[in-house]
């Protein structure tokens, strides 16, 4: 009895362990998730964007920050879930797809805010939305609400990429 009860100890002890990586694992991948976040500290809209002519539908930019805010987490939750699941190939494969997507979202706040180029960072956003579309499909295969949970990121991406083509046109 007492050793049913060692190992019922154990079991709990190794349950709240994994629950604490777990936990852990999931802040880290939202953390990386906010990594292209840091670019917005180093370029920010200022004048240049103020004075841009700017479509009917462009949202406040109060918006900006919740919405992203928003984007940011449930990339790391995709992340996350897509981490656990899946076999070692598919993660190695989507994660590539995950990092350049990643790399691409801090860029186009360089080329749009830092370089006042709106050619270039609508190049940027074609290169990301492809990949974030790859990205999707391969944490999809991964377990399905990995994928689904880019959904909003995707739509709204799209959404980013028709605001930036009509900034281009206007100005």
């Amino acid at each position: 009895m007492a050793r049913l009860q060692d190992n019922k100890e154990n079991t709990s002890e190794i349950t709240q362990k994994m629950d604490k990586e777990r936990v852990f694992l999931l802040l880290g991948f939202i953390a990386i998730a906010f990594l292209p976040s840091l670019t917005g500290f180093l370029f920010s809209p200022g004048e240049w964007y103020a004075a841009l002519h700017k479509t009917s539908w462009t949202p406040p930019n109060w918006l900006f920050g919740p919405a992203w805010t928003f984007l940011y987490i449930t990339i790391g939750l995709a992340g996350f879930l897509a981490w656990e699941s899946g076999s070692q190939e598919q993660r190695r494969i989507a994660f590539v797809f995950y990092a350049t997507q990643l790399f691409f979202n801090g860029l186009w706040t360089f080329f749009f805010f830092g370089l006042h180029s709106p050619l270039l960072a609508l190049l940027d956003l074609s290169a990301m939305l492809l990949t974030v579309l790859i990205t999707m499909a391969l944490f999809y295969a991964c377990r399905p609400l990995a994928g689904l949970i880019l959904l909003p990121y995707f739509l709204w991406s799209i959404f980013a990429f028709f605001l930036n083509l009509a900034i281009l046109r206007l100005n």
